[in-house]
């Protein structure tokens, strides 16, 4: 059976040492695995006892490459298994370094899906369903993913869709009430709030879309401009007026507005 006959510190990491067998280089350890194993000068090894080493040297080398993974900010198990496969490191390994990780509290799936639901509720202000994809995405349990967001109280989902809406509205000057709240519900739909939290944020503020009467006038004139210019190149009489008047109900104009309009183009149309 092999003697260890040297063991010597590597140049490029103090860390780690390089052990001889025999007068022969044979295989580089971590401190730990010497520690853990009892590598000394003068002991015996038996091969199965080398492959335990090489082993355990392999699960001490993934569980500091995920360590320098977490150094960057909380992972859930399955992208900290997702990383060390990409390494190169076999799936044994990969899942004794996990559990080692588990074990001393580095790796917790629970505290991470609760950590990651706060942070995307405060710099994404996004809702239950876009949480809940991403922690699918990451390996969360179910289970994980409904503990959590049962910490994401009805009326905090409100409060952040509110805000959104709001938002969304005030980038959206220039439209109708209508078209302003179909792109609310378009963007908020897309963050992952519920259609009934979104029709209640609507609802909500409802009154602060509503136009002041110069701003519906002009709204009424734009839009029944370009419905006129549109239409008038093909039709006229009353086939004209019914695709104009159709254009601009779908863009959320009142219809005794779409009336005025029309009446007052048809005049002008006769005078000329």
């Amino acid at each position: 059976m092999p003697e260890i006959t040297k063991i010597s510190t590597q140049k490029n990491n103090a860390e780690r040492y390089n052990i001889f067998l025999d007068g022969k280089y044979s295989f580089s350890a971590d401190e730990q695995v010497l520690i853990q194993f009892g590598l000394t000068k003068g002991k015996v090894l038996d091969d199965w006892e080398i492959d335990e080493i090489i082993f355990g040297d392999e699960i001490r080398k993934a569980y500091n490459k995920a360590l320098h993974f977490l150094g960057f900010r909380m992972r859930s198990e399955h992208e900290v298994k997702e990383k060390l496969m990409a390494a190169g490191f076999g799936e044994a390994v990969a899942l004794e370094a996990i559990r080692k990780l588990k074990d001393q509290k580095f790796l917790d799936d629970d505290s991470f899906s609760k950590a990651l639901l706060e942070t995307r509720k405060r710099t994404a202000k996004k809702g239950p369903g876009a949480i809940r994809q991403e922690m699918a995405r990451k390996g969360i349990s179910k289970d994980l993913q409904e503990k959590a967001l049962e910490l994401f109280s009805g009326e905090e989902q409100l409060e952040l869709a509110e805000e959104l809406a709001r938002k969304v509205a005030a980038r959206s000057s220039g439209k109708t009430p209508q078209q302003i709240r179909q792109k609310i519900q378009d963007s908020l739909m897309r963050k992952g709030y519920s259609y009934d939290v979104i029709s209640t944020a609507i609802e909500r503020i409802g009154s602060e879309l509503e136009p002041e009467e110069e701003a519906w006038d002009e709204l009424t004139e734009k839009t029944g401009e370009k419905a006129w210019r549109t239409y008038s190149r093909k039709h006229s009489g009353r086939e004209l007026r019914r695709r104009v008047q159709q254009a601009m109900y779908q863009k959320g104009i009142p219809l005794e507005r779409i009336s005025r309009f029309i009446e007052a183009k048809e005049e002008e149309t006769e005078d000329e």
